[in-house]
């Protein structure tokens, strides 16, 4: 059997959807706010100032970033999650997103059905760096020291449930070692801490590192084995992602997906992100929110692994 609709419900159809497309066609017509709920000098905040400069001149509005760090990104998120969904305020957040329902009571919030993924932006690698004063110059060294002094060994992290903090706690779990952990408010006041020797050692992401190191094995940094080649079977790495309120309309989401992938793919970006050992991760809404549902079950399974927990 034929359905047909009524001339009047296709012209009600039309009309409903007509003044999304509008919206999405004139959009932006003030500046965006790139919130990250981390302190300045992280991986989050390199990746959203460098985007956001590419933006700026692509919509031809400005695009400010704003850091609204503590409590491992939650602070910032649930500003997000209670704010406009009209696409003018964009996150950009860490994996520790999806890691930090699992490492607290109760959030204000819901991490998958208040926020919209609009797409990553890229990819995370960590570097095991420890203060010249740790007697260790290999990471076989290093977990020697550790299983030797338990308990005495103190590294730092961007906040507990970071990424940074979740690479460490998994390095601990599969060379049972225990070290003392000391979580700071975002990568960069960690990386302070680390380079005046208040912690001993830290697994950072490596553009936050590259202003405090000598020598950088990524491709960037050859001559440095990988965390694997002394503790076997060891991998982890992470992602940096654009999210948008629940409820902004679908026409704005592809629309800031558009242009957060235009920004991405354009050579400068690319070359900048490339120089801070972060690739781009360009990919759909659609893909994004099935990566954010296998990692939320990820991080789930990794922080009972690890014993990850708020301290």
């Amino acid at each position: 059997m034929k359905l047909t609709l009524p001339v009047a419900a296709l012209v009600a159809v039309v009309t409903t959807l007509a003044p999304l497309a509008a919206v999405a066609q004139n959009y932006p017509v003030k500046p965006l706010r790139i919130l990250v709920p981390w302190p300045p000098g992280g991986a989050n905040d390199v990746v959203a100032r460098i985007v956001a400069q590419r933006m700026t001149e692509q919509l031809g509005q400005q695009v400010i970033v704003e850091n609204r760090g503590g409590a491992s990104g939650t602070i910032g998120s649930d500003l997000v999650a209670k704010g406009a969904a009209d696409g003018y305020t964009i996150m950009v957040h860490s994996a520790t997103h999806v890691a930090n329902p699992h490492l607290y009571k109760k959030l204000p919030y819901d991490t998958l059905r208040d926020f919209i993924g609009v797409t990553p932006l890229a990819v995370q690698v960590g570097m095991l760096v420890v203060h010249p004063s740790l007697p260790v110059k290999s990471v076989k060294e290093f977990v020697a020291l550790g299983k030797a002094k338990p308990d005495q060994v103190v590294y730092g992290s961007s906040g507990s449930g970071s990424f940074v903090h979740l690479a460490m706690a998994l390095l601990n779990s599969m060379s049972n070692t225990k070290m003392v952990h000391v979580p700071f408010k975002g990568g960069g006041p960690a990386t302070i801490a680390l380079a005046s020797g208040e912690i001993q050692a830290m697994t950072a992401t490596i553009g936050s590192l590259i202003p405090h190191i000598e020598s950088k094995r990524v491709s960037q940094f050859p001559n440095v084995p990988a965390i694997s080649e002394g503790v076997p079977g060891y991998e982890f790495v992470a992602w940096i992602g654009a999210f948008v309120a629940a409820g902004t309309p679908r026409p704005i989401v592809d629309r800031l997906n558009a242009e957060f992938r235009k920004a991405l793919e354009h050579p400068d970006t690319a070359r900048i992100l490339g120089a801070q050992t972060l690739d781009p991760l360009p990919m759909s809404p659609e893909q994004f929110a099935k990566l954010l549902k296998t990692d939320y079950d990820k991080y789930e399974r990794l922080i009972k692994l690890s014993g990850a927990k708020i301290d």
